[in-house]
């Protein structure tokens, strides 16, 4: 063989290794990055999360990222039920927080061990000036009143008909929603002229709707627990936002949201 063609394929050689130096270079970073689940020294934290937190949880996590510069949250927000669905589906998701204890407990098998990190109650939602004149309870009942509730295996719509059944009282909503924030929207639409949801959701449109308060004798309180998925790939992340929501800072931007202590 000539010592041309001998040195052809030897330059051949070194191009073709040369070449190949960085696409492993690009396939080691990649199972790098998905094996930290990082990118550029950033962890990602996904967190399945009860509607009736969205304005909130958007504040505390802005926070907890500036406190917490090498974490990112990312939240996912929908009625309890829905969460404990994706839960069970294997979702990817790092923490999970709902609106009931009944819903958490039911995933005892895919979660850390619970922690109460605040409480909320139940108010009558009416559009802006009430204009059906609604005062109480038992207004809901009237066929005339178009009322919108959640859904009864929602945990607002189980605590609705828990406080409507208590007072013996039969109401037909107009529909049934598959979390908090869809009814408000109804009632805020004028598609509805009533509808049951939680003090800190009708806090969230005083412009748009009025919040009749329920009093306390024929009230219920819903507990938001929170808790790490056993599934996620940032299991110290996890716990240290979990933990992070019941400290002072955190339980102060609740509390200002109308969300009352644990």
């Amino acid at each position: 063989m000539s010592p041309f063609l001998t040195g052809r394929r030897a330059a051949a050689a070194i191009v073709t290794a040369a070449l190949l130096v960085p696409l492993a270079a690009c396939s080691g970073g990649d199972s790098a990055k998905k094996d930290n689940g990082a990118s550029g020294g950033t962890t990602k934290l996904t967190v399945l999360a009860a509607a009736s937190l969205t304005d909130v949880f958007q504040k505390a996590g802005a926070v907890y990222e500036k406190e917490h510069p090498g974490t990112k949250v990312a939240f996912s927000f929908a009625g309890s039920q829905e969460l404990a669905a994706q839960v069970k589906q294997g979702a990817p998701a790092d923490a999970l927080v709902t609106a009931d204890t009944k819903t958490m407990d039911g995933l005892r098998a895919d979660t850390g061990t619970p922690t109460v990190i605040a409480k909320n109650r139940l108010v009558i939602a009416t559009g802006k000036g009430n204009p059906k004149k609604v005062g109480a309870l038992k207004d809901l009942a009237n066929s005339k009143l178009k009322v919108v509730l959640a859904a009864p295996e929602v945990p607002v719509g189980r605590y609705s008909k828990k406080v409507l059944d208590a007072q013996k009282l039969t109401v037909k909503p107009v529909s049934q929603e598959p979390n908090v924030r869809a009814v408000l929207s109804k009632v805020e639409l004028g598609e509805a002229d009533a509808g049951i949801v939680y003090k800190t959701d009708a806090a969230t449109a005083p412009k748009k709707v009025d919040a009749i308060d329920i009093p306390d004798a024929q009230n219920a309180v819903a507990s938001y627990p929170a808790a790490t998925l056993k599934s996620s790939q940032h299991s110290a992340a996890a716990a240290a936002f979990v933990k992070w929501l019941s400290t002072p800072e955190a339980q102060q931007l609740l509390q200002q949201a109308g969300f009352q202590k644990p």
